[in-house]
Formats: C-alpha cells, sequence, structure tokens
C-alpha cells in the first residue's frame, strides 16, 4: 500500500458535509421510522423503507474520504472500498427500487405474479453486485485514490467497465423509479401528504440521475484525453447528497404528515368536547384527573369516557316532550336535521342539569340515552353557540303555549 492510505485524513475530508450531511439525515430519518419498524416488523414496505435507509446511510459513511482510507487501511487492499462502495450504491438503487414497487402496489399477494418484480430485481442488483466483485478481482488498480479513483482509473482494464456497470445499475434504477413514481403521481384519489413525498422522491431521482451524468461525463472526457474530474469530485458529491437528503424526506413526509394530521384531528375533537365536559363538570362535581404525561389520544379517551358517565344518569331527568319540541322548534328556524338533533338535545340537558333536582327520575318523560351518547360532539358543539340555544329554548316554550292555549 502506498503513503497516502497511511496518513490520518485531513480534518475537511473528515467531516466534509456532502458526506455526513446525507448520511446524518438519513440515519435521523431511520431512527424516526424504527420504533415503527420493530412493532410491525412483518411490514413488507418497513422492510423496504429500513433496508433503503439503512443503505443510503452505509453508502455516504463509507463514501467519506477518512472512511475509505480507514477502509483500505483495515483491509490492507488498496482500493478495497472502491468495489465495497460500488456495492452499496448498487444495493441501495435495488432497494429504492423495491420500495417503489412495495409502497405502490402494495403487500405482495404471495402469487408468482406478484412476487416478479420483487424477485426480478432482486435477481439483477444482486448479480450486478456480484460482478462488481468479480471486476475488481481482475483489475490491477495499485495506486491508493480515495477522492478520484473513477476518473484516476477511468481507463484500466476491468476497472473501466466496473465503474461504468455501476454507474448504469445506478441510473437505470433511477430511471425507472422516476418513471414509477411520476406515473403514481398522478394518479387520483392520492392522499396530499403522500403526493407531496412523491414529488420529494422525484427530485431525488432527478439529481441522481444528474449525478450519474457528471460522473459519466468525467469518465467519458478521460477516455477522450481531457480532463473534467472536478465534475466527478467536485459537483457530483454535493448533487448526491441533495438527492439524499430529498429522497429521505420523500420517505417520511407522508408518515410525519399523516401523523400530524391525527395529532390535529385528535386535539380538535378533544377541544370540541370543551363545552359539554365543563357542564358535566358541574353535574358530577369533578372532573377528569389531571395527567400531564398522558398522551393525546389517551386524554380525549378519558374525556369522552367521563362525558358518557356524567350523561347516562342524568339522561333520566330529560324531558323528552322537550327535547321533541326544541327539535321541531330548530327544524322550523331553519336548521339542518343533524343540527337540530344536537340543538334539542343541548336544550333537554341543559332543562336536566337545572331542574334534576326538582323532577324525580320516575316522574320525567322517557328517553333514550343511545343516541345521546353517541352524539356527544355535536352536541358540545351546540352549547358553543348559546344564542342559539336561547332561541330554540324561547321558540319550544312558545309552541308549547300555543299548543295549550289550543287545548
Amino acid at each position: 500500500m502506498t503513503g497516502p492510505a497511511l496518513a490520518p485524513p485531513a480534518f475537511p475530508d473528515a467531516f466534509h458535509p456532502s458526506s455526513w450531511l446525507p448520511a446524518a439525515v438519513l440515519a435521523a430519518a431511520l431512527l424516526i421510522k424504527l420504533p415503527t419498524i420493530v412493532r410491525l416488523r412483518r411490514d413488507p414496505l418497513l422492510h423496504a423503507i429500513g433496508g433503503l435507509l439503512l443503505l443510503g446511510c452505509a453508502v455516504f459513511v463509507f463514501s467519506a474520504p477518512a472512511t475509505i482510507a480507514w477502509t483500505n487501511r483495515l483491509t490492507g487492499v488498496p482500493n478495497f472500498a472502491a468495489p465495497w462502495c460500488y456495492s452499496l450504491i448498487t444495493a441501495m438503487s435495488g432497494a429504492c427500487l423495491l420500495l417503489t414497487i412495495t409502497w405502490r402496489d402494495g403487500p405482495s399477494d404471495g402469487s408468482p405474479a406478484g412476487r416478479r418484480p420483487l424477485c426480478r430485481v432482486l435477481w439483477v442488483y444482486s448479480g450486478v453486485i456480484v460482478a462488481l466483485w468479480v471486476l475488481f478481482l481482475f483489475a490491477e488498480v495499485p495506486v491508493e485514490r480515495v477522492r478520484d479513483l473513477d476518473t484516476y482509473y477511468a481507463d484500466t482494464p476491468f476497472m473501466r467497465e466496473e465503474i461504468l456497470l455501476y454507474l448504469v445499475a445506478h441510473g437505470v434504477a433511477c430511471v425507472i423509479n422516476a418513471r414509477l413514481i411520476r406515473d403514481w403521481a398522478h394518479g387520483e384519489d392520492l392522499d396530499v401528504w403522500l403526493r407531496r413525498g412523491l414529488r420529494l422522491l422525484g427530485a431525488g431521482c432527478a439529481l441522481n440521475l444528474v449525478f450519474v451524468g457528471l460522473k459519466l461525463a468525467a469518465v467519458v472526457a478521460r477516455w477522450c484525453g481531457r480532463d473534467l474530474d472536478r465534475l466527478s469530485t467536485g459537483l457530483a458529491p454535493p448533487v448526491a447528497a441533495l438527492a439524499a437528503v430529498l429522497v429521505a424526506a420523500g420517505i417520511i413526509l407522508p408518515h410525519a404528515g399523516q401523523w400530524l394530521r391525527d395529532r390535529r384531528r385528535i386535539r380538535h375533537a378533544h377541544h370540541e368536547l370543551r363545552p359539554l365536559y365543563r357542564l358535566m363538570r358541574t353535574v358530577s362535581g369533578t372532573g377528569v384527573p389531571f395527567a400531564p404525561l398522558a398522551t393525546p389520544e389517551l386524554r380525549l379517551t378519558r374525556r369522552e369516557t367521563f362525558i358518557r358517565d356524567a350523561l347516562l344518569p342524568l339522561a333520566r331527568h330529560i324531558d323528552a316532550d322537550l327535547a321533541r319540541r326544541s327539535r321541531d322548534a330548530a327544524l322550523a328556524l331553519g336548521h339542518p336535521p343533524e343540527r337540530a338533533r344536537a340543538l334539542a338535545a343541548a336544550v333537554g340537558i341543559l332543562d336536566a342539569v337545572e331542574n334534576r333536582a326538582a323532577r324525580a327520575p320516575e316522574t320525567a318523560a322517557g328517553h333514550d340515552p343511545t343516541c345521546l351518547l353517541r352524539e356527544i360532539a355535536p352536541i358540545s358543539r351546540a352549547l358553543r353557540r348559546g344564542e342559539d340555544i336561547t332561541v330554540v329554548r324561547a321558540r319550544a316554550a312558545l309552541d308549547r303555549d300555543r299548543a295549550a292555549g289550543v287545548a
């Protein structure tokens, strides 16, 4: 091995952003998905996501000049890191194809037709990796190159074919992925977060194609006796880094967006129940115990349970005739049927809260609590509009007086 392999790498090479920044982003994305991957370990989609993120992280870690020098030193073989990095890039390309196919088509049903595309990708890219190592065994590459190996050995037999093979394999995967993603993103009834994630994945594939184009241009220039190494060593690494960041964001965005949307829905539902919850606190005299470490889902469930537990005995005091007249009054005032039913229930509950002490359960008109317990959210929303309830109560009282006068 030559001297440069034994020399310690320079500080800028050891911590170059184009190597460690995308590795850190991909590792962070993997950590975010890891709990779900472990919990749903039999999900093939999560396997594909985890494999792609892990391979992508490994590509940038082992492609850093400092890691290349360390790998060569550890094995004692000049440029051993070359086929290793090329194999990681090829495996990542295959994993990206597997992810897109699995994500788009869903889990395979076990039939030969369902497994065929996945098996084809596995066989082709496994064969490419084997060919990369075979070509390296026949190549003569005695001079270690940690930054410009692609262009330095562009004319070397067997190494020339190896460099071309990994670039073509990577480029073909990017083209196929870009087409699959484009067709998928133009489909109908896609979740908005999934569509945004697919756009980021498509942009990542496009930048990976730019990376392949820059590398090929530098290699072809060497074949023609020209020096365009700066395309390979200066421009290609930042392009690959940005592509990796976009791919990681494209994978995480749909899941993160759906998670945020679910959290927003849960918090909104919890907030919607506040008026009815506060009313039921006056009935029971207590509330839900404060639990600062409870999850939003648990807080919502506890609030719903508390409201229903308080409503169930209160329902025996609800005047069913008042509720019926209130619903008719709300309909007469122009409210939609669902809104009229919620307003009528709110009027009945308020009346029961005000008169439960003077109204014995057995003297109250019968009232079925099933619908009441099921529609606590609409009832709570109705309680927010006190003026609507006041108008409905007044209209119901007026209708009762008119009916009594006619009688």
